[in-house]
C-alpha cells in the first residue's frame, strides 16, 4: 500500500518548502522515540515523509509516480539509505544534506541542547504593590526593595577577585560549551551544552571573588525604581526587563509588578480615559440651574448646573479625566441625582400646592 507523504505531514499538494519543514517540526516535535508521549512508528513516517518532500527531485519523482524509490527502484517506496542525506550529525544549527533547518529548534525541548539553552536566564520574579487612585491617573515613580539574587558589584559577575587574571577553562577549552553526542532511533547527532564548570564563560579566574565566592552572583537586598504610566488600570503588571534574579552566565531575569489601585471615594473609572461621579442636588437646582464646587483630580472647579435638569442627567467636565497620547485627557463624567426631600414644612408645602395648581 502507497503511502501518501502529504497526508501524514498534515499538508496539501501545493504546500511550499516552509509549509513542509513546520509541518515535520511539530510531528517530530510531538512523536520522537525519546519523549514520554513519543511514537517511533510516527516518527519514522514523518521523517520519511519530510526526507522525499523536503527534496524538489524527489518529490517530483513521488508527484508523478506516486512514490519515490532511490537508484531507480520501483515501487520501493522509501528507501533507508536515502537516510544518508538525513544525516544529523552534521547539523550543527545550520544545513546539510539539502535539509536546512536548526536542529537545536527542534529537538531542544527534548534534549536542552537547543532553542531553550540560548535562551535560558535567571529566575523572574513577582511583586504586588499598591497605588493611590490619583497617582493611577497621572502616573507616578515608585521604589521597591527586594531581597534577591543580584550580580555582584564586586565582581561584576565574572567571579573573580577583582584585578586577578583568568584562565581558559580546561572542561571546555575556552569555547563555554561542550558537544555531547545524542543516540536516537534515526542515529547519532551531537549537541551543545552550556559548560557545567565555566557555566558557559569559557574562562576561569585564578583567585575567587571574596564576596560572592565565585558565584559571580549574591542573594541581598536591592532598591529598584521604575515608572508607572499614567492611566494604569488595577490588575496590570508592568514587565521591568532584567531586574529578576541574576544567574552566573546567563542574562538576568524579569521582574513583574502588579498594580493595585485603592478606591477612591468619589471618582471610578468609567473607561480609559474617562472618570465619573455621582452628585447629589437639590430640587430647587434642578429647576432654576445652580454653581457646585467640584473637586477633579486636580484640585476644585466651578460646574455650572443648568436649569430644568432631570435625574440621572450626565453632564461632562472637558479635559479633566485621564491623560492619553500628545496631552490629551479625557472627561468626568457627573451624574446628577436629585435630592426629593421627604418631608415639607408648612410653607414649603403650600408653595408646592401653588406650584402644582400653576401646572408646574
Amino acid at each position: 500500500m502507497k503511502k501518501n507523504y502529504y497526508e501524514i505531514l498534515g499538508v496539501d499538494k501545493n504546500a511550499t518548502q516552509d509549509d513542509i519543514k513546520k509541518a515535520f517540526r511539530k510531528l517530530a516535535h510531538e512523536h520522537h522515540p525519546d519523549k514520554k508521549t513519543g511514537n517511533a512508528d510516527k516518527f519514522k513516517e514523518a521523517s520519511e515523509a519530510y526526507t522525499v518532500l523536503s527534496d524538489e527531485d524527489k518529490r517530483k519523482q513521488y508527484d508523478q509516480m506516486g512514490s519515490y524509490s532511490s537508484g531507480g527502484q520501483q515501487g520501493g517506496g522509501f528507501n533507508p539509505n536515502d537516510f544518508g542525506g538525513f544525516d544529523f550529525s552534521g547539523f550543527q544549527g545550520g544545513q546539510g544534506g539539502g535539509i536546512e533547518f536548526d536542529l537545536g529548534d527542534i529537538f531542544g525541548d527534548i534534549f536542552g541542547g537547543g532553542q531553550s539553552q540560548r535562551n535560558a536566564k535567571g529566575r523572574d520574579i513577582s511583586v504586588d504593590i499598591e497605588i493611590s487612585f490619583k497617582d493611577s491617573i497621572f502616573g507616578v515613580q515608585k521604589t521597591v526593595e527586594l531581597q534577591k539574587v543580584s550580580t555582584c558589584t564586586t565582581c561584576k559577575g565574572d567571579g573573580g577577585k577583582p584585578g586577578t587574571k583568568f584562565d581558559a577553562c580546561n572542561t571546555c577549552k575556552g569555547k563555554g560549551t561542550i558537544q555531547e553526542m545524542r543516540r536516537s532511533i534515526i542515529g547519532s547527532f551531537a549537541t551543545n551544552k552550556t559548560c557545567e564548570t565555566c557555566h558557559g564563560a569559557g574562562k576561569i579566574p585564578k583567585e575567587k571573588c571574596d564576596t560572592c565566592k565565585g558565584h559571580g552572583v549574591l542573594k541581598q537586598k536591592q532598591e529598584i525604581t521604575f515608572s508607572i504610566p499614567a492611566g494604569i488600570n488595577s490588575g496590570e503588571s508592568l514587565r521591568i526587563v532584567g531586574q529578576g534574579e541574576a544567574s552566573f552566565g546567563k542574562s538576568s531575569g524579569d521582574l513583574f509588578v502588579r498594580i493595585f489601585v485603592q478606591k477612591d471615594k468619589k471618582f471610578t473609572r468609567a473607561s480609559a480615559t474617562d472618570l465619573s461621579l455621582d452628585l447629589d442636588i437639590k430640587l430647587t437646582d434642578a429647576l432654576l440651574g445652580a454653581t457646585h464646587k467640584i473637586e477633579t483630580v486636580d484640585g476644585v472647579i466651578d460646574m455650572k448646573i443648568p436649569e430644568g435638569v432631570t435625574h440621572g442627567d450626565v453632564l461632562r467636565i472637558k479635559g479633566k479625566g485621564v491623560p492619553y497620547g500628545n496631552g490629551k485627557r479625557g472627561d468626568i463624567l457627573v451624574t446628577l441625582s436629585i435630592d426629593i426631600p421627604k418631608k415639607l414644612s408648612r410653607d414649603v408645602k403650600k408653595i408646592v400646592e401653588d406650584l402644582r395648581e400653576m401646572g408646574v
